[in-house]
């Protein structure tokens, strides 16, 4: 994660524990091309420029970690620094809202109109958990897109499991079709 992601995220410790669970959905409505929190509603915790952050590192935590395990060492890491019931509430939220995150996220990917796929990469690796489950090997395949917009390039990583895979799949397949049946 970026400094400004972490610096962010660690910004939402100023956060009522109380006022925590309702932000970070709306967070996640968001990214999910609803309604985002409002500074109004927030502006008594944080200045303008830290409202900002707060916004972005949160919702980089979320696009970041919504194909990894929510109990992996690398998410709890990125959550240092923040009381153990931010941490809580933050992970409750990626876990019951996972799925729909991963959906917006590739919805977004396939709704830029003028945007195409100039190239893409793949890799597989293995996520080791470190606790109880630790001889537990889960793939993981890491997607990375460069999406042509106009003159711009943007790189979209993707990270997910098995079944996330297999619904982008499916997806695909599904776009393939709608687009050979307009030919």
């Amino acid at each position: 994660m970026e400094g400004g992601e972490c610096s962010g995220l660690q910004l939402t410790a100023k956060l009522p524990i109380a006022q925590s669970p309702q932000f970070f959905h709306k967070v996640i409505d968001g990214l999910c091309g609803r309604a985002l929190p409002r500074f109004q509603d927030y502006g008594s915790i944080w200045s303008l420029r830290e409202w900002l952050e707060v916004l972005e590192g949160s919702s980089s935590f979320f696009r970041n970690n919504v194909g990894r395990d929510e109990n992996s060492d690398e998410v709890a890491n990125q959550l240092n620094g923040l009381s153990a019931e931010h941490q809580e509430v933050i992970l409750k939220c990626l876990k019951s809202r996972k799925s729909e995150i991963a959906d917006a996220l590739v919805e977004k990917v396939f709704a830029m109109s003028s945007a195409y796929l100039q190239d893409f990469d793949w890799q597989l690796k293995f996520a080791l958990s470190s606790d109880k489950l630790s001889a537990l090997q889960m793939p993981l395949v890491n997607l990375d897109l460069d999406i042509r917009n106009n003159n711009t390039v943007k790189s979209v990583s993707i990270e997910m499991n098995k079944e996330e895979l297999q619904n982008l799949i499916n997806s695909l397949e599904a776009a393939n079709k709608v687009v050979l049946q307009l030919k």
